[in-house]
C-alpha cells in the first residue's frame, strides 16, 4: 500500500510515514454496538496483514477500552512493526477552555500511555476542542512542553470546522489536522487541504463513508442498535451531528448514497464496491495523508485496505461526486455544519 508523510521532521520529533488507508477504532471501544475483544483483534490483525500502518483511537472510546485493545495487540507484533498510533484527548472533561491545562494534558496523556503500553505517544490530538482553545497560545505552549519532555512525539488537532483547522494549521508545531472529509462533505477541499499542503501539515480524513451511508448497504428499512450513535445522535443531541452521517439527514443521505452507488457501478474501477470507491476518492485527494474508515469485521477491514490500491478514479466519477453533492447534499446540510 502507498505510504505518505503524516508527521514531518519539522513538526514532530521524527518523521512518520503512514499507510494511505488507516483504521479508525472508535467502533472497537463504544457507540457502534457491541464488538467483542476477540472480534476487535481480528479486525486489527486483518488490517495489519493488509498493509495498514496507521491506527487512530481516543482515550474516550469505551473509556479507554479501544486504547487498551490496541496496546495489547501491538505488544504481540514484531518490534519493527512500523505502526503509528494516534490517540486523542480532551473529551473526558467538560469541553470548556479552562479545562485545557498543562496538568490536565499530563494526566490524560499519562493514562493513554498506560493504556497503550508505551513511554512516548506517537501522536496526540486534541479531541474537537472549543474554538477558544484552538486559538489560545497557552494550548500550544502546553503541548510543546509534552513534546520537549518526551511524553508525546508530535501533536495535532481533531476539529469540527474549517475555521478551526485553518487556525491550527497556522501554528508552527501542529503536525496534523483530523477533519471530516468524504463525498458528502467537500468543504475542506476549498481551503483546508491547500493550507495544509503549503504548511507541511498532515491531514487525517475521518468519517470517509459518512457513517456507512456511502457503503451503499443501507435502505429505508435499515435499523441500528440502541447503543449505536447512528440511532441516538442523528439530531446531534449526544455530540456534534457531523460525526453521524456527516450531518446529512438520514433520508437525504439514503437518496444521495443510491446515486453514488449507481455512479460507481457505471464509472468506478472494475470490481470496486461503493465503499471502496468512497474511501479511494478521499485517499486520492492531493493533501490527504491518510483516511481512517472503521471496520467491525475482518472482511470489512480487508476490503477497506484494498481501497488504498485502487487505480486513479475516472474524471466521470469525480464529476459525478460533485454533481451529487451540489444537487442532493449541499443546500440541505450547509446550515447543520
Amino acid at each position: 500500500m502507498q505510504h505518505r508523510t503524516l508527521i514531518s521532521s519539522q513538526r514532530g520529533r521524527e518523521q512518520r510515514d503512514v499507510s494511505v488507508v488507516g483504521l479508525g477504532t472508535w467502533q472497537l471501544g463504544a457507540d457502534w454496538g457491541e464488538v467483542s475483544e476477540a472480534d476487535a483483534r481480528e479486525v486489527l490483525q486483518a488490517s495489519y496483514d493488509a498493509g495498514v500502518r496507521f491506527l487512530d483511537t481516543a482515550d474516550v472510546y469505551g473509556d479507554g477500552r479501544s486504547e487498551r485493545v490496541l496496546g495489547s495487540f501491538l505488544q504481540d507484533l514484531p518490534a519493527d512493526h512500523g505502526v503509528t498510533v494516534a490517540t486523542k484527548m480532551g473529551r473526558r472533561a467538560v469541553q470548556e477552555p479552562e479545562n485545557y491545562t498543562i496538568d490536565a494534558f499530563r494526566a490524560w496523556t499519562d493514562r493513554s500511555r498506560e493504556n497503550l503500553g508505551v513511554d512516548t505517544l506517537d501522536l496526540v490530538q486534541l479531541h474537537c476542542p472549543p474554538t477558544a482553545t484552538v486559538e489560545a497560545d497557552t494550548t500550544y505552549e502546553a503541548l510543546d512542553a509534552l513534546v520537549a519532555d518526551g511524553t508525546i512525539g508530535a501533536y495535532g488537532l481533531s476539529v469540527e470546522t474549517v475555521d478551526q483547522a485553518l487556525a491550527a494549521i497556522a501554528r508552527p508545531h501542529v503536525a496534523s489536522i483530523q477533519i471530516i472529509l468524504n463525498a458528502f462533505r467537500l468543504k475542506p477541499l476549498e481551503a483546508v487541504l491547500p493550507a495544509a499542503r503549503e504548511a507541511g501539515v498532515g491531514i487525517i480524513a475521518r468519517v470517509p463513508l459518512a457513517s456507512g451511508l456511502l457503503s451503499g448497504r443501507y435502505d429505508a428499512s435499515t435499523t441500528f442498535a440502541a447503543d449505536d450513535h447512528r440511532t441516538f445522535n442523528r439530531d446531534g443531541s449526544a455530540f456534534d451531528v457531523g460525526e453521524t452521517f456527516s450531518g446529512v439527514p438520514w433520508e437525504t443521505g439514503l437518496a444521495a448514497a443510491q446515486e453514488f452507488t449507481a455512479l460507481v457501478r457505471e464509472h468506478g474501477p472494475e470490481g470496486a464496491t461503493a465503499a471502496q470507491a468512497a474511501i479511494a476518492w478521499v485517499a486520492q485527494l492531493d493533501g490527504v495523508s491518510t483516511v481512517i474508515p472503521g471496520a467491525r469485521s475482518a472482511d470489512q477491514a480487508r476490503a477497506n485496505a484494498a481501497a488504498g490500491e485502487l487505480p486513479a478514479l475516472s474524471a466521470s466519477l469525480q464529476d459525478g461526486v460533485r454533481r451529487i453533492y451540489d444537487e442532493r447534499v449541499r443546500a440541505e446540510v450547509h446550515g447543520r455544519w
